[in-house]
């Protein structure tokens, strides 16, 4: 079944490619010195917040697609992550604007009644990375498979394991809302582990001990870092004071498993420790590299930017709207597992050719 789901994912990259080279988009907005163009096509990318680097290039990814002709791109974003209210502002600025299209990474469901209105005034809404608990509040999403990109750290986890007990801290990245990324991740990381997820549309109700496919695992539990650093050294510094044995740690994203790692090493606690993650930014690979992440599956949020503004372009330009991957719900852009420690049967890449593509 991975195998099929993985075979799957390269037919999607290859037709993101093909995609990303057919269309032609600009910015001929604020950030061009060019002026506005009333015929333009009106782009707003609202992300989730510009403290995180993955938000940071996806910026810059669609301004570099913008870039090619003549689409008006306007830029905003939360304050931190999980700010809503920044974002419904910026979705009602880009109704009163007039714009054709809206690219977000929502904060949360809060979110989504405002995207429905944008949509019932006629703009085209695609979610990017993370897609929304209301699927009719965006007209489609771009984005990673999250589960498979948390089973990939999982599958190499429990082979890296080696029939050695588990005892795992989880690190996601809220605990006061449901995000599908955020369940999508720990859920596809524990079943890559071969541990029962009990209900797939949340997380934490897993059994605490058992067997995973290689031996038996505990979970210490879960903690929630914001997606950030300092949470993530905070989340590791709990977890680490209820088990100081845990050997292995799931983080939602590299900032919190850069946190995670600061924790362990202040507990002189690194010896034989397994760190994964989802990013595969330039600076997380790098710490794959560096030992100080051991494994995290790489996501594209440049191409995710770049085809969502093609696609806008492309519908208001010629009235045809993208489509979602064959046998998902959603256009898939694509994920690979980065580690410099591989394994017989699980498809990865070095953090070496993972730095040539980082967030491509």
């Amino acid at each position: 079944m991975n195998r099929n789901r993985a075979g799957a994912l390269r037919r999607t990259l290859v037709a993101a490619s093909a995609l990303a080279t057919s269309a032609t988009l600009a910015l001929t907005g604020c950030d061009s010195g060019g002026g506005s163009d009333e015929d333009a096509v009106g782009v707003t990318l609202i992300v989730k917040t510009t403290t995180n680097p993955f938000f940071v290039s996806m910026q810059e990814g669609a301004e570099a697609a913008a870039e090619e002709s003549g689409v008006e791109l306007t830029l905003a974003a939360g304050r931190q992550d999980g700010d809503e209210d920044s974002q419904i502002q910026a979705i009602e600025n880009a109704i009163s604007r007039g714009d054709e299209g809206i690219l977000i990474t929502p904060n949360g469901p809060g979110v989504e009644d405002a995207l429905i209105r944008a949509r019932d005034a006629g703009l085209y809404v695609i979610a990017l990375d993370t897609p929304p608990s209301d699927p009719e509040s965006v007209d489609i999403t771009f984005a990673t498979d999250n589960f498979l990109a948390g089973q990939r750290i999982g599958e190499w986890t429990a082979a890296q394991l080696d029939g050695e007990t588990a005892v795992i801290a989880m690190i996601d990245l809220f605990d006061d809302r449901i995000v599908s990324v955020d369940v999508q991740r720990d859920q596809g990381f524990l079943d890559g582990m071969g541990i029962d997820v009990a209900d797939p549309d949340q997380y934490g109700d897993e059994t605490a001990t058992g067997q995973y496919s290689g031996g038996e695992y505990e979970i210490v539990g879960h903690e929630a870092s914001e997606g950030a650093e300092d949470g993530g050294r905070t989340a590791a510094e709990n977890l680490l004071s209820v088990n100081p044995d845990i050997n292995v740690v799931y983080t939602i994203n590299e900032p919190a498993a850069y946190g995670a790692h600061e924790a362990f090493d202040a507990a002189d606690a690194t010896d034989d420790l397994i760190v994964v993650s989802v990013d595969g930014g330039c600076a997380g690979v790098d710490a794959v590299s560096d030992g100080v992440i051991s494994a995290t599956s790489q996501q594209y949020p440049v191409r995710m930017a770049e085809l969502g503004v093609e696609a806008i372009e492309q519908l208001a330009t010629t009235g045809e709207a993208p489509e979602t991957s064959e046998g998902l719900d959603f256009f898939n852009t694509g994920v690979e597992l980065v580690t410099d420690q591989p394994h017989e049967g699980i498809d990865s890449i070095t953090s070496t050719d993972a730095a040539d593509i980082c967030w491509g």
